[in-house]
Protein backbone atom coordinates (compact mmCIF):
# COMPACT_ATOMS: atom_id res chain seq x y z
CA UNK A 1 0.00 0.00 0.00
CA UNK A 2 1.24 3.32 -0.91
CA UNK A 3 1.03 5.36 1.99
CA UNK A 4 3.28 8.46 1.21
CA UNK A 5 0.36 10.88 0.06
CA UNK A 6 -1.93 9.65 2.72
CA UNK A 7 -3.05 11.92 5.62
CA UNK A 8 -5.09 10.68 8.74
CA UNK A 9 -8.33 12.42 9.18
CA UNK A 10 -11.39 11.77 11.24
CA UNK A 11 -12.09 8.25 10.63
CA UNK A 12 -8.32 7.25 11.61
CA UNK A 13 -8.71 9.38 14.48
CA UNK A 14 -12.18 7.79 15.64
CA UNK A 15 -10.67 4.20 14.87
CA UNK A 16 -7.83 5.38 17.08
CA UNK A 17 -10.18 6.67 19.66
CA UNK A 18 -12.10 3.14 20.04
CA UNK A 19 -8.96 1.33 20.21
CA UNK A 20 -7.70 3.01 22.89
CA UNK A 21 -10.39 2.30 24.74
CA UNK A 22 -10.32 -1.67 24.50
CA UNK A 23 -7.74 -2.32 27.36
CA UNK A 24 -10.13 0.43 29.48
CA UNK A 25 -12.76 -2.10 28.50
CA UNK A 26 -10.96 -4.92 29.84
CA UNK A 27 -10.95 -3.32 33.71
CA UNK A 28 -14.10 -1.59 33.72
CA UNK A 29 -16.71 -4.21 32.47
CA UNK A 30 -15.29 -6.37 34.91
CA UNK A 31 -16.83 -4.28 37.70
CA UNK A 32 -20.07 -5.39 38.44
CA UNK A 33 -19.53 -8.88 37.36
CA UNK A 34 -16.85 -9.66 40.58
CA UNK A 35 -19.52 -10.58 43.32
CA UNK A 36 -21.29 -13.39 41.21
CA UNK A 37 -18.38 -14.69 39.94
CA UNK A 38 -17.15 -15.12 43.81
CA UNK A 39 -20.72 -16.80 44.32
CA UNK A 40 -20.25 -18.90 41.16
CA UNK A 41 -16.90 -20.35 42.26
CA UNK A 42 -17.32 -19.99 46.02
CA UNK A 43 -18.83 -23.39 46.66
CA UNK A 44 -16.23 -25.30 44.74
CA UNK A 45 -13.10 -23.01 45.15
CA UNK A 46 -12.28 -21.41 49.10
CA UNK A 47 -10.03 -19.04 47.24
CA UNK A 48 -12.60 -18.01 45.24
CA UNK A 49 -12.68 -14.65 46.96
CA UNK A 50 -9.19 -13.86 45.82
CA UNK A 51 -9.04 -15.60 42.72
CA UNK A 52 -11.72 -13.93 40.99
CA UNK A 53 -10.02 -9.94 41.73
CA UNK A 54 -6.71 -11.18 40.22
CA UNK A 55 -8.66 -12.91 37.62
CA UNK A 56 -9.90 -9.68 36.86
CA UNK A 57 -6.50 -7.60 36.65
CA UNK A 58 -4.61 -10.79 35.57
CA UNK A 59 -3.96 -8.73 32.14
CA UNK A 60 -2.23 -6.12 33.96
CA UNK A 61 0.28 -8.98 34.38
CA UNK A 62 0.90 -9.31 31.10
CA UNK A 63 1.36 -5.71 30.24
CA UNK A 64 3.94 -5.11 32.72
CA UNK A 65 5.76 -7.26 31.35
CA UNK A 66 4.93 -7.20 27.83
CA UNK A 67 5.39 -3.11 27.88
CA UNK A 68 8.52 -3.34 28.11
CA UNK A 69 8.61 -5.06 24.18
CA UNK A 70 6.22 -3.84 22.84
CA UNK A 71 7.68 -1.14 20.97
CA UNK A 72 10.44 -3.23 19.72
CA UNK A 73 7.57 -5.44 17.90
CA UNK A 74 5.84 -2.73 16.65
CA UNK A 75 9.38 -1.40 15.01
CA UNK A 76 9.88 -4.82 13.61
CA UNK A 77 6.56 -5.92 12.21
CA UNK A 78 4.69 -2.54 11.86
CA UNK A 79 2.32 -0.42 13.18
CA UNK A 80 -0.80 -1.72 11.09
CA UNK A 81 -0.40 -5.38 11.07
CA UNK A 82 0.37 -5.55 14.64
CA UNK A 83 -2.84 -3.58 15.32
CA UNK A 84 -4.73 -5.24 13.23
CA UNK A 85 -3.95 -9.13 14.55
CA UNK A 86 -3.64 -7.62 18.43
CA UNK A 87 -7.43 -6.09 18.32
CA UNK A 88 -8.63 -9.25 16.35
CA UNK A 89 -7.39 -11.67 18.90
CA UNK A 90 -8.26 -9.13 22.07
CA UNK A 91 -11.97 -9.97 20.55
CA UNK A 92 -11.54 -13.41 20.04
CA UNK A 93 -9.47 -13.93 24.00
CA UNK A 94 -11.64 -11.64 25.61
CA UNK A 95 -14.96 -13.99 24.78
CA UNK A 96 -13.42 -17.39 25.32
CA UNK A 97 -14.41 -17.61 29.19
CA UNK A 98 -17.94 -17.35 28.44
CA UNK A 99 -17.35 -21.08 27.51
CA UNK A 100 -15.33 -21.62 30.16
CA UNK A 101 -15.92 -22.91 33.56
CA UNK A 102 -12.61 -23.71 35.34
CA UNK A 103 -10.90 -20.44 36.84
CA UNK A 104 -7.66 -21.05 36.64
CA UNK A 105 -8.32 -21.76 32.52
CA UNK A 106 -10.16 -18.01 32.96
CA UNK A 107 -7.24 -16.36 34.31
CA UNK A 108 -5.12 -17.95 31.48
CA UNK A 109 -7.15 -16.50 29.21
CA UNK A 110 -6.92 -13.42 30.92
CA UNK A 111 -3.22 -13.33 30.75
CA UNK A 112 -3.57 -13.63 27.01
CA UNK A 113 -5.88 -10.60 27.15
CA UNK A 114 -2.94 -8.47 28.27
CA UNK A 115 -0.23 -9.46 25.50
CA UNK A 116 -3.37 -8.27 23.28
CA UNK A 117 -3.53 -4.94 25.16
CA UNK A 118 0.38 -4.36 25.73
CA UNK A 119 0.47 -4.70 21.71
CA UNK A 120 -2.51 -2.08 21.56
CA UNK A 121 -1.90 0.49 23.86
CA UNK A 122 1.98 0.75 22.64
CA UNK A 123 0.69 0.37 18.55
CA UNK A 124 -2.03 3.09 19.36
CA UNK A 125 0.45 5.49 21.21
CA UNK A 126 2.89 5.46 18.29
CA UNK A 127 0.05 5.55 15.46
CA UNK A 128 -1.19 8.84 17.15
CA UNK A 129 2.31 10.50 16.84
CA UNK A 130 2.97 9.37 13.15
CA UNK A 131 -0.65 10.44 11.81
CA UNK A 132 -0.69 14.10 13.15
CA UNK A 133 1.54 16.90 14.54
CA UNK A 134 1.44 18.00 18.06
CA UNK A 135 -2.00 20.14 17.67
CA UNK A 136 -3.65 17.05 16.08
CA UNK A 137 -2.31 14.96 18.53
CA UNK A 138 -3.32 17.02 21.42
CA UNK A 139 -6.79 17.06 19.89
CA UNK A 140 -7.04 13.29 19.68
CA UNK A 141 -5.47 12.43 23.01
CA UNK A 142 -7.72 15.10 24.40
CA UNK A 143 -11.30 13.03 22.88
CA UNK A 144 -10.14 10.14 23.36
CA UNK A 145 -9.62 11.39 27.38
CA UNK A 146 -13.25 12.70 27.38
CA UNK A 147 -14.62 9.30 25.73
CA UNK A 148 -13.14 6.54 27.23
CA UNK A 149 -14.73 7.70 31.17
CA UNK A 150 -18.45 8.14 29.16
CA UNK A 151 -17.81 4.72 27.18
CA UNK A 152 -16.71 3.46 30.56
CA UNK A 153 -20.01 4.20 32.13
CA UNK A 154 -22.29 2.87 29.70
CA UNK A 155 -20.37 -0.26 29.31
CA UNK A 156 -20.90 -0.35 33.28
CA UNK A 157 -24.73 0.32 32.74
CA UNK A 158 -24.98 -2.89 30.23
CA UNK A 159 -22.05 -5.15 31.73
CA UNK A 160 -24.54 -5.57 35.23
CA UNK A 161 -27.51 -6.66 32.72
CA UNK A 162 -24.78 -8.84 30.88
CA UNK A 163 -23.95 -10.85 34.52
CA UNK A 164 -27.74 -10.85 35.89
CA UNK A 165 -28.43 -12.87 32.46
CA UNK A 166 -25.87 -15.02 33.27
CA UNK A 167 -22.36 -15.33 35.37
CA UNK A 168 -20.34 -15.18 32.51
CA UNK A 169 -22.34 -12.72 29.99
CA UNK A 170 -19.99 -10.03 30.66
CA UNK A 171 -17.14 -11.62 28.81
CA UNK A 172 -19.16 -11.63 25.52
CA UNK A 173 -18.99 -7.92 25.52
CA UNK A 174 -14.78 -8.22 24.50
CA UNK A 175 -16.73 -9.01 20.96
CA UNK A 176 -16.95 -5.75 20.15
CA UNK A 177 -13.16 -5.23 19.19
CA UNK A 178 -14.05 -7.56 16.15
CA UNK A 179 -15.94 -4.93 14.03
CA UNK A 180 -13.25 -2.49 15.23
CA UNK A 181 -10.35 -4.42 13.62
CA UNK A 182 -12.54 -4.31 10.63
CA UNK A 183 -12.81 -0.52 11.01
CA UNK A 184 -8.76 -0.39 10.93
CA UNK A 185 -8.60 -3.00 8.01
CA UNK A 186 -10.70 -0.18 6.08
CA UNK A 187 -9.15 2.95 7.74
CA UNK A 188 -5.25 2.27 8.99
CA UNK A 189 -3.01 2.84 7.16
CA UNK A 190 1.23 1.84 8.11
CA UNK A 191 3.36 5.13 8.42
CA UNK A 192 5.55 5.82 6.21
CA UNK A 193 8.89 6.44 8.20
CA UNK A 194 9.58 4.38 11.88
CA UNK A 195 11.35 7.95 12.82
CA UNK A 196 8.77 8.80 15.31
CA UNK A 197 8.69 5.10 17.15
CA UNK A 198 12.78 4.84 17.41
CA UNK A 199 12.49 8.40 19.19
CA UNK A 200 9.76 7.38 21.54
CA UNK A 201 11.48 3.96 22.60
CA UNK A 202 14.83 6.22 22.67
CA UNK A 203 16.57 4.26 19.91
CA UNK A 204 18.18 7.55 19.21
CA UNK A 205 21.57 6.59 19.39
CA UNK A 206 22.95 10.31 19.28
CA UNK A 207 20.73 11.61 21.74
CA UNK A 208 21.54 8.22 24.05
CA UNK A 209 25.48 9.28 23.94
CA UNK A 210 24.93 12.75 25.24
CA UNK A 211 23.56 11.36 28.77
CA UNK A 212 23.31 8.87 31.22
CA UNK A 213 20.00 6.87 31.55
CA UNK A 214 18.80 8.51 35.13
CA UNK A 215 17.50 5.21 36.70
CA UNK A 216 17.29 7.51 39.79
CA UNK A 217 14.41 9.60 38.38
CA UNK A 218 13.18 6.66 37.37
CA UNK A 219 13.19 4.67 40.47
CA UNK A 220 11.33 7.80 41.81
CA UNK A 221 8.44 7.98 39.14
CA UNK A 222 7.99 4.12 39.29
CA UNK A 223 7.42 4.00 43.33
CA UNK A 224 4.83 6.97 42.91
CA UNK A 225 3.22 5.47 40.25
CA UNK A 226 2.82 2.22 41.30
CA UNK A 227 1.67 3.53 44.94
CA UNK A 228 -0.70 5.32 43.06
CA UNK A 229 -1.54 2.24 40.87
CA UNK A 230 -2.28 0.42 43.82
CA UNK A 231 -4.58 2.54 45.08
CA UNK A 232 -6.38 3.52 41.94
CA UNK A 233 -7.65 0.31 41.40
CA UNK A 234 -9.11 -0.51 45.04
CA UNK A 235 -12.52 0.72 43.65
CA UNK A 236 -12.58 -0.60 40.12
CA UNK A 237 -11.91 -4.47 41.49
CA UNK A 238 -13.28 -4.92 44.90
CA UNK A 239 -16.06 -1.72 44.65
CA UNK A 240 -18.96 -4.11 43.71
CA UNK A 241 -18.19 -6.51 47.26
CA UNK A 242 -18.72 -3.18 49.23
CA UNK A 243 -22.18 -3.14 47.73
CA UNK A 244 -22.67 -6.52 48.73
CA UNK A 245 -21.73 -5.57 52.21
CA UNK A 246 -24.03 -2.44 52.43
CA UNK A 247 -26.48 -5.02 51.60
CA UNK A 248 -27.32 -4.16 47.56
CA UNK A 249 -26.08 -7.66 45.62
CA UNK A 250 -27.74 -7.45 42.26
CA UNK A 251 -25.25 -7.16 39.54
CA UNK A 252 -27.05 -4.83 37.44
CA UNK A 253 -28.79 -2.40 40.62
CA UNK A 254 -24.94 -2.00 41.33
CA UNK A 255 -24.11 -1.29 37.56
CA UNK A 256 -27.33 1.41 36.97
CA UNK A 257 -26.64 2.63 40.70
CA UNK A 258 -22.95 3.59 39.74
CA UNK A 259 -22.99 4.32 36.17
CA UNK A 260 -23.53 8.64 36.68
CA UNK A 261 -21.12 9.09 39.76
CA UNK A 262 -18.81 7.46 37.47
CA UNK A 263 -19.34 9.64 35.51
CA UNK A 264 -17.50 12.17 37.48
CA UNK A 265 -13.79 10.81 36.12
CA UNK A 266 -14.98 13.44 33.03
CA UNK A 267 -14.64 16.29 35.88
CA UNK A 268 -11.12 14.80 36.99
CA UNK A 269 -9.87 15.06 33.57
CA UNK A 270 -11.18 18.71 33.40
CA UNK A 271 -9.57 19.26 36.71
CA UNK A 272 -6.02 18.69 35.33
CA UNK A 273 -6.71 20.78 32.43
CA UNK A 274 -8.08 23.50 34.55
CA UNK A 275 -4.73 23.36 36.43
CA UNK A 276 -2.45 22.88 34.44
CA UNK A 277 -3.76 25.97 32.64
CA UNK A 278 -3.36 27.87 35.74
CA UNK A 279 0.14 27.39 36.09
CA UNK A 280 -0.33 24.74 39.17
CA UNK A 281 2.54 22.44 39.69
CA UNK A 282 2.67 18.94 38.80
CA UNK A 283 3.25 18.41 42.90
CA UNK A 284 0.14 20.03 43.35
CA UNK A 285 -1.94 18.63 40.98
CA UNK A 286 -0.35 15.00 42.02
CA UNK A 287 -1.31 15.89 45.96
CA UNK A 288 -4.66 16.74 44.75
CA UNK A 289 -5.53 13.91 42.74
CA UNK A 290 -4.47 11.20 45.98
CA UNK A 291 -6.30 13.27 47.75
CA UNK A 292 -9.56 12.89 46.23
CA UNK A 293 -8.96 9.29 45.83
CA UNK A 294 -8.37 9.04 49.73
CA UNK A 295 -11.41 10.66 50.63
CA UNK A 296 -13.69 8.79 48.31
CA UNK A 297 -11.95 5.33 49.33
CA UNK A 298 -12.25 6.62 53.18
CA UNK A 299 -15.55 7.47 52.76
CA UNK A 300 -16.65 4.53 50.90
CA UNK A 301 -14.61 2.57 53.63
CA UNK A 302 -16.82 4.05 56.79
CA UNK A 303 -20.35 4.96 55.34
CA UNK A 304 -23.17 2.70 56.44
CA UNK A 305 -25.35 3.46 53.25
CA UNK A 306 -25.56 3.56 49.80
CA UNK A 307 -25.92 7.50 50.05
CA UNK A 308 -22.20 7.65 51.65
CA UNK A 309 -21.70 4.83 49.18
CA UNK A 310 -22.26 7.58 45.90
CA UNK A 311 -20.68 10.49 47.49
CA UNK A 312 -17.47 8.38 48.06
CA UNK A 313 -17.43 7.58 44.50
CA UNK A 314 -17.83 10.96 43.05
CA UNK A 315 -14.77 11.84 45.35
CA UNK A 316 -12.66 9.06 44.43
CA UNK A 317 -13.78 8.89 40.27
CA UNK A 318 -13.18 12.76 40.08
CA UNK A 319 -8.89 11.53 41.36
CA UNK A 320 -9.26 8.93 39.11
CA UNK A 321 -9.80 11.22 36.25
CA UNK A 322 -7.23 13.22 37.13
CA UNK A 323 -4.63 10.19 38.21
CA UNK A 324 -3.39 8.74 34.34
CA UNK A 325 -2.75 12.21 32.58
CA UNK A 326 -1.12 13.59 36.40
CA UNK A 327 1.41 10.97 36.25
CA UNK A 328 2.38 10.85 32.73
CA UNK A 329 2.84 14.43 32.54
CA UNK A 330 4.71 14.40 35.40
CA UNK A 331 7.00 11.71 34.31
CA UNK A 332 7.72 12.77 30.87
CA UNK A 333 8.88 15.97 32.65
CA UNK A 334 11.21 14.06 34.92
CA UNK A 335 12.64 12.74 31.81
CA UNK A 336 14.92 14.48 29.04
CA UNK A 337 14.08 13.63 26.06
CA UNK A 338 16.31 11.30 24.72
CA UNK A 339 15.44 8.42 27.31
CA UNK A 340 11.43 9.54 28.01
CA UNK A 341 10.45 6.88 25.28
CA UNK A 342 12.07 3.99 27.21
CA UNK A 343 11.02 5.64 30.27
CA UNK A 344 7.25 5.95 29.66
CA UNK A 345 7.56 2.33 28.31
CA UNK A 346 8.79 1.00 31.78
CA UNK A 347 6.09 4.02 33.46
CA UNK A 348 3.55 1.37 31.50
CA UNK A 349 5.09 -1.42 33.13
CA UNK A 350 4.94 -0.08 36.35
CA UNK A 351 1.48 1.18 36.12
CA UNK A 352 0.17 -2.11 35.23
CA UNK A 353 1.75 -4.04 37.45
CA UNK A 354 0.04 -2.25 40.14
CA UNK A 355 -3.15 -3.27 38.14
CA UNK A 356 -1.97 -6.89 38.85
CA UNK A 357 -0.96 -6.51 42.03
CA UNK A 358 -3.92 -4.58 43.68
CA UNK A 359 -6.50 -6.99 44.87
CA UNK A 360 -3.48 -9.67 45.86
CA UNK A 361 -2.52 -7.01 48.53
CA UNK A 362 -5.52 -6.04 49.34
CA UNK A 363 -6.66 -9.29 49.90
CA UNK A 364 -3.68 -10.08 52.09
CA UNK A 365 -4.36 -6.93 54.20
CA UNK A 366 -8.42 -8.09 54.30
CA UNK A 367 -7.58 -11.73 55.72
CA UNK A 368 -10.11 -14.43 55.64
CA UNK A 369 -12.25 -12.43 58.71
CA UNK A 370 -11.73 -8.87 57.40
CA UNK A 371 -14.20 -6.23 55.98
CA UNK A 372 -13.41 -5.11 51.77
CA UNK A 373 -14.66 -1.76 53.95
CA UNK A 374 -12.35 -1.86 56.31
CA UNK A 375 -9.52 -2.35 53.58
CA UNK A 376 -10.79 0.68 52.15
CA UNK A 377 -10.84 3.01 54.74
CA UNK A 378 -6.94 2.24 55.24
CA UNK A 379 -6.05 2.35 51.19
CA UNK A 380 -7.85 6.12 51.74
CA UNK A 381 -5.96 6.98 54.47
CA UNK A 382 -2.60 5.77 53.18
CA UNK A 383 -3.46 7.21 49.64
CA UNK A 384 -4.57 10.89 52.06
CA UNK A 385 -1.09 10.37 53.46
CA UNK A 386 0.91 9.90 50.48
CA UNK A 387 -0.77 13.17 49.12
CA UNK A 388 0.88 15.27 51.88
CA UNK A 389 4.16 13.74 51.84
CA UNK A 390 4.21 14.78 47.76
CA UNK A 391 3.20 18.08 48.75
CA UNK A 392 6.18 18.44 51.09
CA UNK A 393 8.88 15.83 49.97
CA UNK A 394 8.67 17.69 46.10
CA UNK A 395 8.17 21.15 47.30
CA UNK A 396 11.87 22.17 46.29
CA UNK A 397 11.55 20.02 43.05
CA UNK A 398 11.89 22.38 40.18
CA UNK A 399 11.39 19.72 37.56
CA UNK A 400 8.08 18.97 39.13
CA UNK A 401 6.73 21.85 37.71
CA UNK A 402 4.25 21.21 34.60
Amino acid sequence: MATAQRQAGIPQGITVVLTGFLPVLAIVSMFPAVGAMIGHFAPTDPSAATKVPAMVTAPGLAVAIMALFAGVLVDKYGRRKLLLISTFFYGIIGAIPFFLEDLDLIYASRLGLGVCEAAILTTVNTLIADYWDEGGRRRWLTIQGMVGPALSSVMIFFAGSLVAWKWNGIFLIYLVAIPISFAMLKYMFEPESDATVRRNLGMDEEGVAAGGFPWMKLLGIGALTLGTSLVYYVFIVNGSLVWQELGIADPESIGQITALPSLFILAGAALFWLMGRKGIGSRWQIAVMLGFLGSGLALMGLTPNWQGMIAGMVLQQTGAGMAIPVLIAWAQNQLPQEHRGRGMGMWTATFFFGQFASPLVLGAIRGPEGTTQSVFFMAGVAAMVGGVLVALLLRDRKTMEA
